[in-house]
């Protein structure tokens, strides 16, 4: 009996320390589809370790263990995500944009075969946050150094939901590792990505 209950033990620890994948390979699965969100939703958010929660947002990192690598599809340069089973561009825009002007940017983007894919979007703010990470790691920029380090912020695809109707986004801030509003007015770069099939 006593071997029996060391075997159970043993089988069940095994399991645990598996991580269980999803279909695209990755064992961590982000929210992809917009949504209106509200700060207090932004900060509740899962898969981030929050340092600072302030009226805005919150500055904070990201609790995934990524596994990124560069690759070379058709000549252009992505950065495949095993982890969540993310493909992010690897530049993101050279310029940043207005709201408006970051979705027409992706419109361009997709029409041109961006590494012969045609679905790329604005990341889902639960996307963006995931690439923050704890320390300065690309020159001043709290994200791995396999991405540019041109993109001091970014604009996500969900909106804010306010009382006030203003027109704003959440938008993600690698020079201080903050996720915060950003008005539609304001402007922003894109750092597209696409959820690998």
């Amino acid at each position: 009996m006593r071997n029996y209950l060391l075997h159970v033990l043993i089988i069940s620890f095994v399991l645990i320390a598996i991580p269980i994948t999803n279909a695209t390979g990755g064992s961590i699965t982000l929210r992809s589809h917009y949504r209106s969100l509200s700060l207090s939703q932004v900060q509740s958010m899962a898969n981030v370790s929050m340092r600072k929660i302030d009226e805005h947002g919150f500055f904070g990192h990201s609790t995934i263990n990524h596994d990124y690598n560069l690759k070379a599809i058709k000549g252009d340069i992505v950065v495949v995500d095993n982890a969540t089973g993310l493909m992010w561009h690897q530049n993101g825009s050279d310029d940043y944009m207005r709201y408006k002007n970051a979705k027409k940017w992706l419109k361009k983007l997709n029409k041109s075969g961006y590494a012969g894919y045609r679905d790329w979007r604005l990341p889902t703010v639960d996307e963006a946050a995931s690439l923050l990470e704890s320390s300065k790691k690309n020159g001043n920029l709290y994200i791995d150094p396999v991405f540019s380090k041109k993109q001091l912020w970014i604009w996500t695809g969900d909106e804010i939901e306010d009382k006030d109707g203003s027109e704003a986004a959440w938008y993600v801030r690698f020079i201080y590792g903050h996720v915060s509003r950003s008005y539609f007015s304001y402007y922003s770069y894109v750092r597209p990505v696409r959820s690998m099939e």
